[in-house]
């Protein structure tokens, strides 16, 4: 995937309608609050994955528009709070190759 802010978006996009989802799953399940929701750290790790994406982009030297910028500043501060809910790792997931991410996840 080439670094672009047109790819951000859209894992922008990804993510808030993930968010929506695992919303649905907690009312479905009850009405367990997110926070106590085991999907909540694949939602980290997401996050964390789109806010090195964002950074990425920033670094390219693309142009990028005011309600982009927003969004990625938007998502660094989420990502503060949920920072600690990463999956723990010698390697951040988004510097893995393939190989590497496979032999952690036993796929």
């Amino acid at each position: 995937m080439a670094i672009s802010v047109q790819n951000y978006v859209k894992l922008a996009n990804f993510y808030n309608e993930m968010a929506k989802i695992l919303s649905a799953i907690c009312v479905e399940k009850g009405g367990i609050a997110l926070e106590n929701y085991v999907g909540r750290f694949f939602a980290a790790d997401v996050l964390e994955y789109i806010v090195e994406y964002g950074n990425r982009v920033k670094k390219s030297g693309e142009t990028i528009p005011q309600d982009v910028a927003g969004v990625m500043d938007l998502f660094e501060k989420q990502f503060e709070s949920v920072k600690s809910l990463v999956t723990p790792n010698q390697k951040p997931i988004h510097e893995m190759t393939l190989e590497e991410f496979e032999k952690v996840m036993n796929i």
